[in-house]
C-alpha cells in the first residue's frame, strides 16, 4: 500500500535465522567458516517429511553432521531418482558409516495408506505402504485397536524400507568394496520425543535373502 512499508510475512523466520546464527557463532566463532569448507557426516537419515520430525534436533547433531533425505512416510523406492541420488552421494562421496531409516508413530501417510479414500497424485506413492500392509495383513488385521494397528504398520514400513535400502546396488557395491556401512531402522514418538531402535540392523549382503544379493557382472 502507498505510504506504508511492506513487511514480509516471512520476516519472523529471517529474524529467527539471524538469532540462530548469532548463537552458533557465540559458541564457536569459526563454525560457519569450517562448515563452508566441507561436510563430513557419518550418518544418512531417511525420514518422513512431517514437520514434527526435525532430524538434526531429534539426535542433537549440528549442521554438517547428518545428511538428510525426507519424503512422505519415509519410503525408499528404487525408481525414485531423488532418493537414489541422495543415497549414492551419501555412500560413495560422503562415505557415511550409518544409514538410519526413521519413521514415526502417528504418520499421516501411513494412516492414509490404510484407508481407501482417493487423495490424488499421492495415491501411487502410498501404494508402496499398502504393499507392506498386504504382506502383513493377517497380523495387522488381528490388531483390533485402530491406533495400535497404525503404529504397528509404521514399524513394519520402516523395516521394509531398511531392506529396500539394502537391496540397492549402491549399498551392496559398498559392502563388496569392504566399506563399513550399516543400515538401521528407528521409529520416533511424537508423544514423548524419543527414538526407539527397532532392532533391525544390516551390515552385509550375507544378511539378505539370496534372491536380493547382487554381484558384479563377469567380464570376458
Amino acid at each position: 500500500m502507498c505510504g506504508s512499508e511492506h513487511v514480509s510475512p516471512l520476516a519472523p523466520l529471517i529474524e529467527n535465522n539471524r538469532q540462530w546464527s548469532e548463537r552458533i557463532r557465540k559458541d564457536d566463532p569459526a563454525f560457519f567458516e569450517k562448515l563452508s569448507r566441507q561436510q563430513s557426516p557419518e550418518y544418512l537419515w531417511i525420514g518422513c517429511a512431517d514437520s514434527r520430525v526435525p532430524a538434526n534436533e531429534i539426535v542433537g547433531l549440528l549442521p554438517g553432521e547428518l545428511f538428510v533425505h525426507r519424503n512422505v512416510a519415509n519410503v525408499v523406492v528404487h525408481t525414485d531418482t531423488n532418493c537414489m541420488s541422495v543415497l549414492q552421494f551419501a555412500v560413495e562421496v560422503l562415505r557415511v558409516k550409518h544409514i538410519i531409516v526413521c519413521g514415526h508413530y502417528g504418520c499421516g501417510g501411513v494412516r492414509a495408506a490404510m484407508g481407501s479414500t482417493e487423495l490424488g497424485m499421492i495415491d501411487s506413492w502410498l501404494r508402496h505402504i499398502k504393499d507392506v500392509y498386504f504382506r502383513h495383513r493377517e497380523a495387522l488385521d488381528a490388531v483390533r485397536d485402530d491406533s495400535a494397528r497404525a503404529d504397528r504398520l509404521c514399524e513394519l514400513n520402516v523395516i521394509a524400507q531398511v531392506y529396500n535400502v539394502c537391496y540397492t546396488t549402491i549399498v551392496q557395491n559398498a559392502w563388496a568394496r569392504g566399506q563399513q556401512l550399516t543400515v538401521n531402522g528407528w521409529i520416533y514418538g511424537l508423544h514423548d520425543g524419543l527414538v526407539q531402535d527397532l532392532k533391525v540392523s544390516v551390515s552385509g549382503a550375507d544378511q539378505l535373502p539370496p534372491v536380493y544379493r547382487m554381484r558384479a557382472p563377469e567380464h570376458a
